[in-house]
């Protein structure tokens, strides 16, 4: 959780895509892997739990995911220190569903902010992400997802933000030793793809497959490195 923004145009701050995808993700990683995967919860499925930005827990805590990050000055000077502690333990950021260049901009600020680009550079994801790309599932690309509501029919755009989300610009910050610290999935919505699986059978077959084995392969990944 972000504090300093809590909802804004086009999305719901830190609570986008919250608990569906998180819950959904939880059990296809139980059934899909052999993660041990704690599943006892509410009636609808295992816990999903939330933390703060200025908590470290890098040992309880091994994966991150933020989504919505399209505003400036999310992240306080006390969550932006513990984010780089824990980024720096061993911790692992997720960043999805953040669109078009003023989205990518703000959340480069921010990252800063933990993570200074002279001393940790933004590099591409597609070129420093094999090890990433098949830990599980071999998916040499991320492809483009959009909330259910229109990428799921036949023809429909998958550019939430039209001409200015068209091109995906994914990136990664890596630490000294190369491992990926920072995942950022921009101009797509993968959570979505988990978060809408079962609202309409079109979408989930055109994102979800996809959607999860890009999934696996990141926590997989951060689990393991």
């Amino acid at each position: 959780m972000y504090r300093q923004v809590r909802s804004q145009q086009r999305g719901l701050g830190w609570g986008t895509d919250y608990p569906n995808a998180d819950i959904n993700f939880s059990i296809r990683l139980s059934e899909l892997t052999k993660t041990q995967v704690g599943l006892q919860g509410g009636p609808s499925g295992p816990e999903s739990p939330r933390r703060a930005a200025d908590r470290s827990g890098a040992v309880s805590v091994p994966v991150r995911d933020g989504v919505g990050s399209r505003q400036r000055r999310f992240l306080a000077d006390a969550d932006a220190a513990g984010l780089r502690d824990y980024l720096l333990k061993g911790g692992f950021l997720w960043v999805d569903d953040f669109w078009g260049p003023w989205a990518w901009e703000a959340f480069i600020d921010e990252i800063a902010k933990a993570l200074p680009p002279g001393e940790f550079p933004v590099a591409g994801a597609d070129r420093r992400a094999s090890d990433l790309s098949h830990a599980v599932s071999d998916r040499d690309r991320f492809r483009r997802c959009r909330r259910c509501s229109s990428g799921g029919r036949a023809g429909g755009a998958t550019s939430e933000m039209d001409e200015y989300s068209a091109t995906r610009a994914h990136g990664a910050i890596v630490d000294q030793q190369g491992r990926i610290m920072v995942l950022m999935t921009h101009n797509t919505d993968i959570a979505d793809s988990w978060e809408r699986e079962g609202d309409d059978p079109q979408f989930f077959f055109n994102f979800s497959p996809n959607g999860y084995a890009v999934g696996l392969n990141a926590v997989l990944y951060s689990m393991s490195h």
